[in-house]
């Protein structure tokens, strides 16, 4: 991980994407710390969309639709579930700025939200941001079993269906490596990154978006 320094200027909409675009992203020390810091880790982890895991398990979850599963209509409350301490951690992220960069990208079109829904309880999701045919993801909450697994689930259905290359998931841990994620050395993301970020595709592509739709596109990856 390299720091690139502490935040000096004023962040744009328009310069974060650049940055990402550059293979960096921004993080807080705290939601309390006002300073921003540039990441760019000397391994990055991917999630080859080609490559998802899809559990026997988690299999028969989706078949039962458990959740009403959305896109895009609660942003604010998933970033702001997000950025809630998860158990065994007191500290997040994301700050105020950070919140507020990524509602505006949101409101530009560049950023989108997986949301599970029970009722009218928003119970797990994810969100990031999209660039081109590359998606960064940038976190994922769960106040359910498996939500916030099925929201990953559609989002990787939706990615494929919609043409995406590459889907950045920052860092590689134990459970984003069961779905089949990876690290790869930096400059190989680069050359990854370059390629997917001056690609086109869509985020709303026909065909996504149900049960059947996920369960489909991972039958041969399972």
């Amino acid at each position: 991980m390299v720091r690139r320094g502490g935040q000096r200027f004023e962040i744009t909409p328009a310069i974060l994407l650049k940055a990402y675009a550059c293979g960096i992203f921004p993080m807080a020390e705290s939601a309390d710390d006002p300073r921003i810091f540039w990441i760019d880790p000397t391994e990055r982890g991917i999630l080859p969309l080609d490559q998802f895991h899809l559990s026997r398990s988690l299999r028969k979850t989706i078949r039962r639709q458990p959740f009403e599963i959305r896109i895009d209509t609660a942003f604010p409350a998933v970033v702001d579930a997000c950025a809630e301490p998860a158990p065994g951690r007191t500290q997040t992220w994301i700050n105020s700025q950070i919140r507020a960069l990524y509602l505006e990208l949101f409101r530009e079109g560049f950023a989108h939200s997986v949301e599970a829904w029970e009722g009218v309880h928003l119970v797990g999701g994810l969100y990031g941001v999209s660039l081109g045919a590359a998606f960064f993801g940038e976190s994922m909450f769960s106040r359910r079993t498996d939500a916030s697994k099925i929201t990953l689930a559609y989002l990787c259905d939706r990615l494929r269906r919609g043409g995406y290359q590459l889907l950045d998931t920052q860092f590689l841990t134990e459970h984003l490596a069961s779905f089949g994620a990876i690290e790869i050395p930096r400059d190989d993301y680069q050359l990854l990154l370059e390629d997917a970020v001056a690609a086109d595709a869509t985020f709303h592509p026909s065909g996504a978006g149900t049960a059947e739709s996920v369960l489909q596109s991972f039958s041969q990856t399972s």
